[in-house]
């Protein structure tokens, strides 16, 4: 009887009697064929399995070689090679033309900040800040000259965006922060710095490190190329913190307050910090010196401090301030601004002060009244001179190196004369005895 399954049976049925009747040679080359083609077949698996991992390898290595190339570079590896200084050099402004520089520059590495309640980095973003016009109508600000007005007018803008970060500097252990006031056009004196007092060091395991306070330049016309100067300058040294407000006198309290709430965000554990001027003469073996004698004091707050300094009121002075603006007969005690010295603990309680008070026109005065709040008294030291060596300008003692050698900071020195001095100092010089001041 027929049944769907008997083609199939027929047509085994006859392969098995060909196979049966293949002879031993036949079978041979029929199992040499299969057995190559398998063979041929495991090759050619492994050859694609292999180049589809090897393929990553390009594109990760290229991912890998366009991080490096966005982050910065280095000072030491910038500097150590004379081409590779050039090729940085040609890069930097290369990238200019074909991107605009960013507002805001980032390290790529995280700061280390002890655990507190602040932010972890700058947390100001804008500065969009308007006028106070509610001030306008009344009687004592229009009696106040234009420079008070525009004081009083923005007086409200507390903080501004950061141009130029390195959190980087605080990282690690910090024995010595040397914070420097410099205003763009000011490139000369600290390269002389960084070449003498400033340079970044380590003294007996004691790390030393230097940055430069800067606000946007104040020339409108210039304003563009110096900024671009300034950015090529960070670019090679990496010391430089620039926020988003002018530079000028009055706004010199607001690189104050703009230092030490950067301080408290991103140093929790610098031991010091030297602040000062960018035309001083300072001895860092002095520093030490006088640290090392005053390790145990708490609140450390030295300079050539000013006790019951009166409010000049003449128009014509530098420092007038109107009886507007300050009523009391004295100042706080305050350490004249060329150059003092601070616990690193008070800096960071200083900035939480510094929030609660009304902004004043002149730094070193506000950060007076800071210390008063805290009551905490500035030492005075005579081995600061924030007001040369002696009042007589013309005087040759003003220039004697044996002098500046017993010195922490003289004020103030040309670019050039701290050079001289540093290497006069610095030399085999001898003098008849050490003034007895540290």
């Amino acid at each position: 009887m027929w049944s769907p399954h008997q083609p199939s049976q027929i047509v085994g049925s006859i392969r098995e009697n060909s196979f049966a009747r293949m002879n031993n040679r036949d079978r041979w080359r029929v199992y040499k064929r299969v057995s190559v083609m398998f063979f041929l077949a495991g090759v050619a698996l492994t050859v694609f399995q292999r180049g589809s991992i090897n393929m990553g390898a390009p594109f990760e290595l290229d991912r890998q070689a366009r991080i490096d190339a966005s982050e910065r570079v280095e000072p030491g590896a910038a500097l150590g090679d004379k081409t590779d200084l050039f090729l940085g050099v040609k890069n930097f402004w290369q990238a200019s033309k074909r991107q605009p520089v960013p507002k805001a520059r980032a390290t790529t590495q995280e700061p280390r900040i002890a655990e507190d309640s602040s932010p972890r980095t700058w947390d100001v973003t804008s500065s969009n800040c308007s006028a106070n016009l509610n001030l306008s109508s009344q009687d004592w600000y229009r009696g106040l000259e234009d420079n008070f007005k525009q004081f009083m007018l923005y007086r409200h803008c507390r903080y501004f965006p950061m141009l130029l970060n390195h959190p980087e500097k605080c990282t690690g252990d910090v024995y010595l922060l040397m914070v420097i006031k410099s205003v763009a056009t000011q490139h000369d004196r600290r390269e002389v710095i960084r070449k003498t007092w400033g340079k970044e060091q380590v003294v007996d395991g004691k790390r030393i490190k230097t940055l430069f306070l800067i606000g946007k330049p104040s020339n409108v016309a210039e304003r563009a190329n110096h900024q671009k100067l300034v950015e090529y300058e960070d670019y090679i040294y990496r010391d430089i913190l620039q926020w988003d407000f002018l530079d000028s006198f009055f706004n010199l309290t607001l690189k104050e307050t703009h230092f030490l709430k950067w301080f408290h965000t991103y140093c929790p554990s610098v031991r010091y910090v030297f602040k000062g001027d960018d035309d001083v003469f300072v001895s860092v073996e002095n520093i030490f010196e006088f640290l090392e004698s005053s390790s145990n004091a708490k609140n450390l707050f030295v300079g050539d401090v000013i006790f019951k300094a009166r409010p000049i009121r003449k128009k014509e002075n530098k420092y007038y301030i109107p009886m507007a603006l300050y009523d009391k007969t004295h100042y706080p005690p305050y350490a004249g601004g060329g150059g003092f010295l601070m616990d690193g603990n008070l800096a960071r309680r200083l900035h939480w002060v510094a929030d609660t008070l009304e902004l004043y026109p002149i730094d070193d005065v506000f950060l007076g009244m800071c210390l008063e709040v805290l009551q905490v008294t500035p030492i005075k030291h005579n081995a600061f001179k924030t007001f040369g060596l002696v009042k007589n300008k013309s005087s040759k003692l003003n220039r004697e190196p044996c002098f500046f050698k017993s010195m922490i900071v003289v004020h103030k020195l040309l670019p050039s004369d701290l050079m001289h001095m540093w290497n006069l100092v610095n030399s085999d010089l001898v003098c008849s005895q050490k003034v007895t001041i540290l």
